[in-house]
Order: structure tokens, then sequence, then C-alpha cells
């Protein structure tokens, strides 16, 4: 009975001791869990400073996209029209789109999209 509780006593500390020098098989999905949150936290950040940039660039207003309060046909924009835009419209204007067709990509008013064109057209001196 003494060998019995003996023969216990040493193999559990036996299995102690080899618990502390074994790897801990969830560690690695851990690693691998935290790491795949950090990458898609970095990917969601660059997709909205990325919008961030384009919304600037284009100059779409709150108002375009409220499906609440419709935009007005007389009514202008408070900020101009960026250049970029400008010279997609002209481009596509040049390919010989029609005005609804060029209006519809471009985000802008038929009437804004006529002004774009005339200004191109007939340039300020």
């Amino acid at each position: 009975m003494e060998y019995v509780i003996i023969g216990l006593l040493s193999s559990s500390i036996l299995l102690i001791i080899f618990s502390f020098f074994t790897r801990d098989p969830y560690k690695e999905l851990k690693d691998e869990f935290d790491q795949f949150s950090m990458q898609q936290i970095q990917e969601l950040y660059q997709i909205k400073k990325k919008l961030k940039v384009l919304e600037e660039e284009l100059l779409i207003e709150d108002d375009y996209f409220n499906p609440g309060t419709p935009v007005k046909e007389g009514s202008t924009p408070s900020k101009e029209i960026h250049a970029i835009l400008k010279n997609q419209v002209w481009s596509l204007a040049q390919q010989g789109l029609s005005i609804e067709q060029i209006s519809k990509q471009s985000s802008l008013r038929p009437d804004e999209v006529k002004n774009i064109i005339n200004e191109f057209m007939y340039p300020k001196s």
C-alpha cells in the first residue's frame, strides 16, 4: 500500500513538472485570432480613411444620401464642384454620352452637368 501511494505521488509530481514544459495548444490559436483581429481593425481604418478622402474629393453632400430630404431642382450646392469631377464630366461628354447619363454617373444634377460642359466649351478669359 505504501508503494502504491509513493508511486502515485511520484508520478503526479512528474506530471506536474512535465506540464510546465509542454506548450499550450490554445496559445497559438489565441495569437492567430489576435493577429487577425488587428488586421481587420487596420483594414477597416484604411477603408474609412479612403472613403473620407473620396467624399472630400467629390464634395458629396449629405442631402444626396438622405432619401428623406429630396434635393430641389433649382437649388445649387453650397460647395463648388471639384475639378476632378468637372474633368470627368467633360471626358464623358466628349465620349458622346447624354446629359442624363453623365448626370447619373457623376451624381450631379443635369443643370450642373450642362454648366460644366458650357464652362469647357466657352472658357472665361
